[in-house]
């Protein structure tokens, strides 16, 4: 789902035309480290969020799972802090930390008392600039392990779990990044040598091709003495461009059917729609939550209250640097045939394709955009990553005005024309998530894997 915080539960909006900002002071270091410090002194706490411009969507075939597999290798230990002692200097100072990847990024981020900011500076350039030197064949394969396990507990095990690993290889052509899952496949982390992922380090986690977010009860000058201090000397590595790879429309529909050790079947429904920021991204992010976000929506009425043939159901719009994906998933009740599903939801599609939502249905919509946005940036972490994710995706830190007025522009038309362009009628990919040997419940059309 996107990393913008609008996809949570709606909330009477109290903020309704209320301004946002995030005011920050930025700087570039002589080896090409971004840095941006946003100072809010209303607690003392503090945030440190470093993005590097490196996810899955870098990858080449092959090399699957490099990234993810990097964001475990990171907590390792480095030169200076050796494993187990990043979490430990932390906890002890009352912080917390963390990381993920998605196909974009890999994101490492602390919360930490204000007192402790320059501790987690420290510790993040101590494995920026020093984590090779304490690498060993013995490290890369305990967390190469534990990101399988990882893997065999979020697909192999779970339920509906290999849905987004065919949904992306069905959605995208061979050899594009986005169409293998960002945790990469099995034979690629076994595959992986130790000098694949020293490589895979020089290239990409250099301070060049990263950006430090410091937020919170913090003064500026003194970060940028402690930013300078503790990763001046770390040295630049040769440029990254971010990937700009052409995305094809889906060439036809395509049905496909999964046998899954489950009880419930599922029906999910994915088009082609708009990367990150680009026209229409707000109007689609608006029309998900109008079909299918929380017991208002049409959806879930028309599935689950009217014609009771659903457990559950979401529609999210998943924007992405490359490109967008918008998702729709229908939990049917035991034993129902999918098509019905399928059928049910295409008539809701048709309708708000033919006729604009209510004007109080957008409102609704909006009210809960705005709320859940300004509460995301209640926090420094919200905040610090926020601003990262402005900087990485359209060029601004403080993108926040901005981002706010495009979906308070929205009008009924918007989502009616939205509903047009990429959903009615529109070449989509169908699976069918079935229980084992009830391949008679798939929508029509299926291919059985």
């Amino acid at each position: 789902m996107k990393r913008l915080s609008i996809l949570l539960v709606f909330l009477a909006s109290p903020v309704a035309g209320q301004d946002v900002s995030l005011p920050h002071t930025m700087f570039t270091l002589p080896n090409g480290l971004q840095v941006i410090v946003h100072e809010d002194h209303s607690a003392p706490i503090a945030a440190v969020n470093v993005w590097y411009h490196v996810g899955s969507g870098y990858e080449q075939p092959g090399r699957t799972g490099f990234a993810h597999l990097f964001e475990h290798v990171m907590f390792e230990g480095s030169a200076n802090v050796p494993r187990g002692e990043f979490d430990r200097l932390l906890e002890a100072a009352g912080g917390s930390n963390n990381g993920s990847t998605t196909p974009d990024r890999t994101n490492y981020y602390e919360t930490i008392p204000s007192n402790a900011v320059e501790l987690a500076l420290w510790l993040e350039a101590d494995r920026m600039g020093r984590l090779l030197e304490t690498m060993t064949q013995q490290k890369l394969d305990l967390q190469r392990e534990v990101v399988k396990n990882e893997r065999r507990q979020r697909y192999e095990n779970q339920p509906y779990g290999t849905f987004f690993e065919v949904v992306f290889d069905a959605l995208y052509p061979d050899g594009h990044p986005y169409s293998w899952p960002t945790i990469g496949s099995m034979e690629d982390l076994s595959a992986a040598s130790l000098e694949d992922v020293e490589s895979f380090f020089r290239r990409y986690y250099i301070p060049n091709n990263a950006v430090l977010v410091v937020a919170g009860d913090v003064d500026t000058e003194e970060v940028r003495r402690h930013a300078e201090r503790f990763f001046g000397e770390i040295p630049a590595g040769a440029p990254v461009e971010k990937p700009d790879i052409a995305v094809p429309e889906i060439p036809e529909t395509q049905y496909l059917t999964l046998e899954d050790r489950v009880t419930l079947p599922q029906l999910n429904i994915a088009w082609r729609a708009q990367p990150f920021f680009a026209e229409d991204d707000d109007a689609l992010d608006a029309l998900a939550q109008i079909l299918g976000d929380g017991k208002n929506s049409r959806l879930f009425r028309r599935l689950i209250y009217d014609d009771q043939i659903a457990q559950d159901v979401v529609a999210f719009n998943n924007s992405q640097l490359l490109s967008g994906d918008f998702f729709i998933r229908v939990t049917g009740r035991e034993g129902l045939e999918l098509g019905q599903l399928e059928e049910a939801t295409m008539e809701e599609i048709a309708r708000i394709a033919e006729t604009p939502p209510t004007d109080e249905e957008l409102e609704r919509v909006i009210n809960g955009i705005e709320t859940t946005f300004v509460s995301s940036l209640e926090r420094a972490l919200g905040k610090a990553d926020q601003l990262n994710l402005y900087y990485y995706y359209t060029g601004d830190p403080d993108y926040s005005a901005e981002d706010l007025a495009r979906y308070r522009s929205l009008t009924p038309s918007d989502i009616q024309a939205a509903a047009r362009t990429y959903l009615e009628g529109q070449n989509r990919i169908v699976i069918s998530i079935v229980p084992e040997g009830e391949t008679e419940l798939a929508a029509e059309g299926a291919v059985t894997r």
